[in-house]
């Protein structure tokens, strides 16, 4: 009988490398915010989580491309046809870094219990 980390750790990797990708492109957004006719990018979460645990779970979300990337429709839109709203954007990058450390945690902790009970220190 062997350990299945694929079952052992959930959906807490997958969840982590769809965080990262956002992460980047919130990231370029906020880069980007004072580029004449750059279009604000970001990735529904849940959509993507679905679409990299679809796709074999833990082995799929190491190899994460991503889902397509959604543009942002402003509230208000730019006279230059930029679309970053610069208080949108730090609002989800910080959400998201939040998420993705919450994530990080669920992951230190299954592991922890693991080791624990591999070595027998439970």
């Amino acid at each position: 009988m062997g350990l299945n980390l694929e079952n052992a750790l959930g959906v807490h990797p997958a969840a982590l490398k769809v965080r990262a990708e956002r992460t980047k492109l919130l990231a370029s957004n906020l880069a980007n915010e004072s580029t004449p006719g750059y279009q604000a990018r970001d990735l529904d979460f849940r959509a993507s989580l679905d679409q990299a645990l679809a796709n074999d779970g833990f082995e799929a979300a190491l190899q994460f491309g991503g889902s397509d990337p959604k543009y942002r429709v402003p509230s208000r839109p730019s006279q230059d046809g930029n679309t970053v709203e610069l208080g949108v954007e730090q609002a989800a990058f910080s959400q998201n870094t939040a998420d993705f450390q919450a994530s990080l945690t669920f992951v230190n902790m299954k592991i922890k219990g693991l080791k624990a009970a591999i070595t027998g220190n439970i």
